[in-house]
């Protein structure tokens, strides 16, 4: 299959490019393919001629989104828009991710697909834009919500991940505080890859929920790094009150992934496994 993929060079993207070594991949990134830019999504779309196009494109800084709304929604919104568009008109499959912050997170139970949605920020929001959009342009779109994402590459936008961010505090010797009221799923950006792959070719469109099982609060989810990891820190949790961050964030948004269950593909592992097996291969220069 020819894919056309955005964001190569991300955190998602470069498990995506290993994921996906079987097809012909024609990789671009932020510099060389702007999505916000019609007239080029169109262009490079209609020269590719891919049967697929998977688009990792994201502006997820989430409290800047909520000054730069308009810059959040050319890319989440617009952008997605663009690219579904292109998509239609060469026939090919749209891979579009999404988030649990289009969920208002005041309920205590994994969503699901089918579940109401009610973003409480800006990014949220523009995310929720992008999903409708893609849904509402073409038939052959696939949005995936996920959750916590962590790499090897590690996010551009965001300088690293979550993961890396810790271990380099707790070098540090910084005094480490860690939100312990929102909870979600981490979910490691080499298994979310592996299931698209698997996902791409059986025929299937529409919403998915893709995250890792089991559930954890960003303070958890800490401490189980620097236990696995082996390294003392001086963590300690606080609120969402106490953090004050411009934007919102859901206090619950645990995803399920129901429809991955109906198909009989909900094989993705514990979050702590799949962290274990992040820091391992990290020791190992993986």
């Amino acid at each position: 299959m020819k894919i056309l993929l955005t964001g190569a060079n991300g955190q998602l993207g470069r498990d995506l490019v290993d994921a996906l070594r079987e097809h012909e991949l024609v990789k671009t990134t932020h510099q060389s393919f702007d999505v916000v830019d019609f007239d080029q999504v169109q262009r490079v779309v209609r020269e590719c001629q891919p049967q697929a196009i998977i688009n990792t494109a994201a502006f997820h800084k989430v409290d800047l989104c909520e000054t730069e709304v308009l810059a959040s929604f050319a890319v989440n919104a617009y952008g997605v828009r663009n690219l579904a568009l292109a998509a239609r008109e060469v026939d090919a499959k749209l891979v579009h991710f999404s988030t649990d912050y289009v969920f208002e997170g005041n309920v205590a139970v994994p969503r699901t697909e089918s579940d109401p949605t009610n973003p409480i920020s800006a990014y949220g929001v523009s995310k929720l834009a992008g999903e409708k959009l893609a849904a509402y342009l073409w038939r052959k779109s696939i949005v995936i919500r996920t959750c916590g994402l962590y790499g090897h590459a590690g996010s551009s936008g965001k300088g690293g991940n979550f993961v890396e961010m810790m271990l380099k505090k707790a070098a540090n010797g910084d005094a480490i505080r860690v939100v312990d009221d929102q909870r979600l799923t981490p979910t490691s950006t080499r298994e979310l890859a592996r299931k698209v792959a698997e996902l791409l070719p059986s025929g299937v469109s529409g919403l998915f929920h893709i995250t890792a099982n089991g559930d954890c609060t960003w303070f958890e989810f800490a401490r189980e790094i620097f236990k696995i990891a082996g390294v003392k820190a001086n963590l300690s949790p606080t609120t969402s009150e106490a953090f004050n961050s411009p934007a919102r964030r859901p206090a619950y948004s645990v995803l399920d992934n129901t429809r991955l269950k109906s198909m009989g593909m909900d094989d993705l592992k514990d979050w702590r496994a799949a962290l274990q097996e992040y820091l391992q291969e990290r020791r190992q220069g993986g």
